[in-house]
């Protein structure tokens, strides 16, 4: 066990919130430490529904500043990373008799339009859907819809983005690394972490702690920090299913379910369909929830709701759950409990302070790290003002409309790529995957073909850029391959990786 220096700041938590955090952070010129008990992403945020939107249902809730933020934060993300993020229309189908009446609906899509700041996301439009395609997967039943602007991200590549930037910047980021305890000590933070692969441990010093571990945040407060009767968030489960492509049109779907609550079908990875998202209060431990029975019948169910073709669970061929970790204000129904966040500062006698995260989505992330950032200026001394919301995330440095261009210069650069395994490459690393690719003038220059179009090129960028440890790290986070790689496969890959990492070590 060996004793640091002292940090500035010391994150708690990988996920979207404490990559942000730690990336605006050490941005500003504070010293950053950041533990992460498992992968990056390995938990709420891998599990969203992967938009970047503004929450059109929130409006029913009257939480119109955070549905203000939400929109005004869609095009600077946009900007910051359009390789992982990009505009995608939604289909809002309407009939006669429906849940909402559709003098609220237009209304509702007015604000939207107009209280975001949109410049480049073009405006809500209404459809005849007898005549437009978007109408011909839907049962007849639907002869209206209203067409808005929204937008897609790869949430996990979102945040291992976030990440890789702020390790750039000179934070130290530590992937699968377990805070044992935290103790307040002489005026400063002594952090006790272990490495979960090697079992090491090391105490580190901070001069504040920000404690944002999503669903784990109330365990970490009783279990790290020792603290008593804690209950800060409500923990709500949201589960989805990805199907083959039910659909060929490029717009996404969104669905009113008679219960009130509302569902999306979207676009997934070419060839799929992914459709979600449930909601309901989770008692167990985060790191096992799994989609149940129920959830599977109920998504079905809504959905064939309003595709003339039912969605049946043989149609399924991947799912996901993940906790949202939503700050308690006691709403009665899971589906009303605010999804805006919430930070509080505690800090008292001279002691050092610690910042708790609790709630929060991921097109507010970049805007919560500027609060979280506010509080920790005043708990320790600003250094430097915001920047992040004209900067750049890793490969994202070219125009947000220009991502073809960007494929025609990889081709072009590498003609022997496929014309889809060049567009994938783009959609995850931009401007990074020339270095990715490095000097290979033909296909055996990318090494060993796992499958798909997964090779060794990639997965050694991903070990030494990435933090992937694992098989599962690769293929359903840093990519989402693991759709399309055979279970042989996928063990073949685990054993490169585990070997690859072992060298390394």
């Amino acid at each position: 066990m060996s004793e640091q220096a002292v940090f500035d700041v010391f994150v708690i938590g990988g996920g979207i919130n404490g990559c942000g955090i730690a990336r605006d952070a050490v941005g500003r010129g504070y010293s950053v430490a950041l533990a992460e008990m498992n992968d990056f992403a390995s938990g709420t945020s891998s599990g969203s529904t992967k938009l970047i939107h503004g929450g059109l249902r929130y409006l029913e809730h009257y939480e119109f500043r955070l549905v203000r933020e939400a929109l005004m934060e869609r095009e600077v993300l946009w900007a910051m990373a359009p390789h992982v993020i990009w505009p995608m229309r939604f289909v809002l189908p309407y009939h006669k008799g429906g849940l909402r009446p559709a003098w609220l609906i237009r209304l509702g899509l007015f604000l939207y339009d107009h209280i975001g700041g949109r410049k480049l996301l073009p405006p809500t439009s209404t459809l005849d859907m007898t005549r437009n395609p978007a109408g011909e997967p839907l049962k007849r039943l639907f002869t209206k819809a209203f067409e808005y602007s929204d937008g897609w991200v790869d949430d996990a590549r979102l945040v291992v983005l976030n990440a890789r930037d702020a390790a750039d910047r000179g934070a130290r980021i530590m992937a699968r690394t377990r805070v044992v305890s935290a103790r307040r000590q002489n005026g400063l933070w002594a952090i006790e972490a272990e490495d979960t692969a090697t079992g090491i441990r090391e105490v580190l010093s901070a001069r504040v702690l920000v404690n944002a571990t999503g669903p784990w945040v109330d365990r970490v407060l009783a279990e790290a920090l020792g603290k008593k009767d804690v209950h800060n968030v409500r923990l709500v489960q949201g589960s989805h299913i990805v199907i083959r492509k039910k659909f060929d049109d490029p717009r996404a779907y969104f669905f009113q379910n008679p219960d009130g609550r509302i569902m999306f079908a979207i676009p997934y990875q070419e060839d799929f369909t992914l459709i979600g998202t449930t909601d309901r209060d989770y008692a167990g431990n985060p790191a096992d929830v799994h989609i149940s029975d129920a959830e599977i019948d109920y998504l079905c169910k809504a959905a064939s709701e309003y595709f003339s073709d039912p969605v049946t669970k043989d149609e399924i061929v991947w799912s996901y759950s993940a906790v949202r970790p939503l700050y308690d204000d006691g709403a009665s129904m899971a589906q009303e409990a605010t999804r805006d966040y919430v930070l509080r500062l505690e800090r008292k006698n001279g002691e050092a302070p610690l910042l708790n995260v609790f709630g929060g989505k991921l097109t507010t992330y970049r805007r919560l790290a500027e609060s979280a950032l506010e509080n920790i200026g005043e708990a320790i001394g600003t250094k430097g003002a915001r920047w992040t919301a004209g900067s750049r995330l890793p490969g994202g440095d070219f125009p947000a409309t220009a991502y073809e261009a960007e494929v025609e210069k990889l081709k072009m650069r590498y003609p022997f790529l496929a014309a889809s395994h060049a567009r994938r490459l783009v959609r995850l690393y931009g401007t990074l995957a020339a270095r990715l690719l490095g000097p290979a003038r033909s296909e055996a220059d990318l090494g060993r073909r796992f499958g798909a179009d997964l090779y060794a090129v990639e997965v050694d960028w991903l070990i030494g850029q990435e933090w992937a440890r694992r098989a599962e790290d690769v293929l359903w986070r840093r990519t989402k391959l693991g759709l399309k790689l055979s279970p042989a496969e996928t063990a073949d890959l685990e054993d490169y990786v585990r070997g690859a990492v072992d060298a390394a070590a």
